[in-house]
């Protein structure tokens, strides 16, 4: 089995990736971008909260009194047991396997006598906005407190203190990915047991694929929701590229057009598209269903 596909999500006031700065994430030549990891977070988020292992995810520790995030060690450990440099390679293996964020992803795994690297079955690329009208808002937002620190410097303070949000007022962002079950080829080879990336594997990604952003509400990212996902299926070896580059999105009508995918799909594959009904259209010979 191979798969690729589209996923795309929707930002309305709001801010889906922002930069150092606080702006939405850009290239050189100003065109606005999501990161991979800024999908893969919700996605991580989904699983951690439905009890699912979970390795890559900031957790916290108590130290001194006060809250640190965990070690790469500290949370390998808080998910297995004791980890040291006589811990067999091939049981922390089987562990890091355990985890469905490194079961899609991959993961490089480089503590003390261990030095893993596991490229991911599923690869995820830079999700760019397509909608041609997007603007950047500065919001100014008014704090209830006062500045401490002029008042320790003895400071006149009669006002709280300002601060700003930056979200974008609508975009439009669509991922590209693959997924190569054959990755995993080489450790069904070493560890006893292990099936690799299994079908049921694929449901699962498919399900947080088109449900996972809208899942995930934070201050800045409400308003932010999947709104459109593409699934293409081959039994056999089928070799495509980014399908996300053949999206052709018209920002007038909110509508996208997945004719020039059609063509590059051909016949043979198993095909399926998901929208949000209300808010965005799809040309396509496939058969379109809710995204809810």
């Amino acid at each position: 089995m191979r798969a690729y596909g589209v996923i795309g999500v929707r930002a309305i006031m709001s801010n889906w990736n922002a930069d150092f700065t606080g702006r939405p994430k850009s290239t050189s030549e100003g065109e606005i971008f999501g990161s991979d990891k800024a999908l893969k977070y919700p996605i991580k988020k989904m699983w951690d909260s439905e009890g699912k292992k979970v390795m890559y995810i900031k957790s916290y520790i108590e130290d001194k009194g006060n809250l640190r995030p965990k070690t790469l060690k500290e949370r390998y450990e808080e998910l297995f047991g004791e980890l040291d440099k006589k811990t067999p390679t091939k049981k922390v293996l089987k562990n890091l396997f355990e985890c469905i964020d490194i079961k899609n992803f991959g993961a490089t795994f480089a503590e003390e006598g261990q030095n893993i690297s596991i490229t991911g079955a599923v690869q995820i690329g830079q999700g760019f906005n397509k909608f041609e009208n997007t603007n950047v808002e500065v919001q100014d937002i008014l704090s209830p407190f006062a500045d401490g620190s002029k008042i320790k410097k003895g400071d006149d303070v009669n006002q709280s203190t300002l601060g700003t949000k930056i979200m974008v007022d609508e975009a439009h962002y669509f991922y590209g990915f693959s997924v190569n079950p054959n990755a995993y080829n080489e450790y069904k080879r070493v560890l006893e047991n292990f099936e690799g990336y299994t079908k049921e594997d694929f449901e699962e990604f498919k399900k947080v694929a088109r449900k996972a952003v809208t899942s995930f509400a934070t201050n800045s990212k409400f308003g932010c929701d999947n709104e459109f996902a593409l699934f293409v299926e081959f039994e056999n070896d089928r070799y495509l590229p980014d399908l996300s580059e053949y999206i052709i999105f018209d920002s007038e009508n909110r509508e996208v057009d997945l004719s020039e995918i059609e063509n590059l799909i051909g016949d043979g594959a198993k095909v399926e598209v998901f929208a949000d009904p209300y808010k965005l259209k799809v040309k396509t010979k496939y058969e379109v269903k809710s995204i809810f």
